[in-house]
């Protein structure tokens, strides 16, 4: 072998080597010292319906339950979507798991977080069974009631009724004061949430007692991958009672009566808000991110992360690889990091190098308006 050319492939082989050494695993932790983080739970419903990717999901919590003080955290968000489907009690292609089984493993998965940090189980479509005239009914408050964890309980400071016109959690608020200065005021409304269902968050968010919190409004329909709000009908299915060649017949698409999509959320609802400066969602797979002026001039940040169409799919996949979105509140008041990691790819060396996604769309920082 030519001389010169060998110590080039080495030289070549030994700067690889140095480049790879900068740049190794690195676990979570804060960026800045007395920063706080909000964990961002996407769409789990793939995890539920197929028994053999529940454990990725109580993966995924127990992971925050573990870094509960090492990163600050005092708010996890899901974004709905907790289960595939509110009434099946047959199995087919699309899940090996009964409306009652996926119920269950979603409740005791965000479970093993009761009692260790207070959160938001949104709710989205598939939360939801309906009628033909489009009237939704859910078994979310028979597995999410008020008292299901303590913590929830002691910060929830508003609630309205659902269309059954019970007091639950489907559209609830949840204070938290003197965070880094900051008072703040988690709101969640529910899926194509019902015009009365935005005059009260409207009437919420305006009260003088809340004037000056920062309110971060989850809902699952609401920003699409293409960073544009959504804008068409809220429709959902009558599952029929016909199982052919393994897969259960829907209806048609039913409009949902008095629902609103994510343009009409803005117009109603955040835009008119002097407060409501974040709005996180789901529903549509991959992310998103757009900032707009309110009202009054107020810059509002609304964030999309969906990764349930990750990992293989939602019938041949593993329910959305373990991503979670991490966003680090930083101590100035003003400044948030995003950060999207895997618990699923980083419990094992062998895939520790996938753990984090680095691309524009999923580790950015952004910035709140001065107050």
């Amino acid at each position: 072998m030519n001389k010169r050319f060998f110590i080039s492939v080495l030289f070549v082989v030994l700067l690889s080597n140095l480049s790879f050494s900068q740049q190794p695993y690195q676990k979570p932790v804060r960026e800045q010292k007395g920063s706080w983080t909000l964990v961002m739970v996407p769409d789990v419903q793939n995890y539920v319906k197929w028994g053999r990717n529940q454990p990725i999901l109580d993966l995924m919590m127990a992971w925050i339950a573990d870094n509960i003080d090492t990163l600050g955290i005092k708010m996890v968000i899901g974004v709905g979507d907790l289960v595939e489907n509110d009434e099946k009690i047959t199995t087919d292609y699309d899940g090996d798991q009964t409306t009652q089984s996926q119920w269950q493993t979603v409740s005791r998965a965000f479970g093993k977080l009761d009692g260790k940090v207070p959160y938001i189980a949104s709710t989205g479509n598939h939360d939801y069974s309906v009628d033909k005239a489009g009237n939704r009914t859910s078994h979310y408050n028979d597995f999410f009631p008020a008292d299901k964890n303590w913590l929830n309980q002691k910060l929830l400071v508003q609630n309205t009724r659902n269309e059954q016109g019970r007091p639950t959690l489907e559209n609830s608020a949840y204070e938290i004061k003197g965070l880094n200065g900051r008072d703040y005021l988690f709101m969640t409304v529910e899926d194509g949430p019902r015009d009365t269902v935005l005059t009260w968050a409207k009437k919420v968010a305006a009260l003088e007692q809340y004037k000056n919190h920062r309110v971060v409004l989850a809902t699952h329909e609401f920003l699409n991958a293409k960073d544009e709000r959504t804008s068409e009908e809220i429709t959902w299915l009558y599952w029929e009672p016909y199982n052919v060649n393994n897969e259960i017949q829907k209806s048609p698409r039913i409009k949902l009566p008095h629902s609103n999509n994510g343009k009409q959320i803005w117009e109603k609802l955040v835009a008119p808000s002097s407060n409501i400066e974040m709005v996180l969602c789901g529903h549509i797979s991959g992310e998103g991110y757009r900032v707009d002026k309110n009202g009054v001039g107020k810059s509002v940040h609304q964030i999309l992360f969906d990764a349930q169409s990750m990992g293989g799919g939602q019938r041949d996949g593993n329910g959305g690889d373990g991503w979670l979105r991490i966003l680090e509140f930083f101590p100035d008041g003003k400044t948030v990091r995003v950060k999207t990691f895997s618990p699923l790819f980083a419990a094992s060396p062998t895939t520790r190098q996938f753990a984090w996604k680095k691309d524009a769309r999923n580790d950015y920082k952004i910035s709140f308006d001065e107050r």
